[in-house]
């Protein structure tokens, strides 16, 4: 008899499990509606308010045998477990996820198709300081079979006080560099104001670190139709970063190139630190290329090249590095600047290393 009574409790175990299963999920749909409707009104979606007020309610409720204690605790997990849905539905929902396109974003820029596979390389000065300056390292670019040149023409200093950049007549320059020598232009625009004039000068548009979150200037050069370079803040986590990146893309540019250059931490050996894991969860996360630029992520030419070839090896779709004619009376980035023959030396590394790391493949 014992025995057939535990069969029956039993049986009302799994039916009661099937019953709270069915109402969980039939809950965690309402709250999904929910989710909606406060993304619509721009309403933050965990409500600590409304929370307490729906364990108030339970406790009212609550007759036991459980204590108070484990109902809230029950219901609080509950309660988190609908707000991770929320927030897994919402990056589904993300026009740069992988989850809503799964094959690779590929951009030409000079006939050079960027997130194929193979590395592409962008160099170029700090900032440019004179049309001499630029077309040395131009031509050194080109000797190489190289397609693109950076260099930047407003340049956002800490200091107020040290070389803003040359604005528009530092553009001229990069232009007349693209035409003599056949290299597109990737260089930095800071500020709305700004894009119109540049528009006819450069052929990618970087957004840097200090304005990754300067939301008007990504929401205005996602409103253009060039590629965009956007690197990732100072002290951006990767979800910050891919939230810059949807802001671009959510005005029609597509076109979007993430750049990886290094965190703000603890630590004083390099500049700042190089979060090369970043390289490969970004690109599990987006369709988009993902660059390294591995001048300002250590800001010491003694590492640009293992980084480099780290960045490489695990599977970045571009390197970016600095080059000067003489990095000594650069007006910024003076110490972490490649002059021509260190940059010849960099490149020859680099080109072997690709042969051995694609023949150990």
């Amino acid at each position: 008899m014992s025995e057939k009574n535990l069969e029956i409790l039993r049986s009302q175990i799994d039916a009661l499990n099937l019953e709270i299963l069915r109402l969980i999920n039939e809950r965690a749909e309402v709250v999904n509606e929910i989710g909606k409707i406060k993304e619509k009104q721009g309403v933050n979606r965990y409500d600590p308010l409304r929370e307490r007020h729906m364990l108030d309610l339970l406790k009212e409720h609550n007759k036991g045998p459980l204590n108070q204690m484990t109902v809230d605790y029950i219901f609080k997990q509950i309660f988190k477990t609908a707000l991770k849905q929320l927030e897994a539905d919402k990056k589904k929902e993300l026009l740069v996820s992988r989850k809503k396109k799964s094959e690779d974003t590929v951009i030409e820029i000079n006939n050079e198709k960027v997130g194929v596979g193979d590395p592409t390389f962008v160099f170029g000065p700090c900032s440019v300081e004179s049309y001499e300056q630029v077309a040395a390292v131009a031509a050194s670019i080109q000797s190489k079979g190289l397609k693109l040149i950076r260099g930047g023409a407003y340049k956002p200093r800490t200091s107020p006080y040290d070389f803003q950049g040359l604005g528009l007549e530092g553009l001229k320059i990069l232009k007349q560099i693209s035409k003599e020598y056949g290299l597109a232009v990737v260089t930095e625009i800071v500020t709305p104001t700004h894009i119109e004039e540049a528009l006819d000068y450069v052929d990618v548009i970087q957004i840097g670190a200090r304005n990754m979150q300067n939301f008007e200037l990504l929401k205005a050069v996602g409103a253009t139709n060039k590629p965009v370079l956007l690197k990732r803040g100072l002290a951006a986590t990767i979800d910050e970063f891919i939230h810059a990146a949807e802001y671009i893309m959510s005005k029609g540019n597509e076109n979007i190139i993430l750049c990886e250059r290094g965190i703000r931490t603890y630590e004083k050996a390099t500049r700042n630190t190089l979060d090369i894991s970043a390289v490969p969860i970004l690109k599990q996360e987006t369709h988009l290329p993902v660059f390294v630029d591995v001048t300002h992520s250590t800001g010491r030419r003694d590492l640009l090249l293992p980084c480099a070839k780290a960045a490489i090896a695990i599977g970045a779709d571009g390197v970016m590095a600095e080059v000067h004619p003489d990095p000594s009376v650069a007006l910024s980035d003076s110490q972490q600047q490649m002059d021509i023959s260190q940059f010849d030396a960099f490149y020859n590394e680099i080109q072997k290393f690709m042969k051995q790391y694609e023949y150990k493949a």
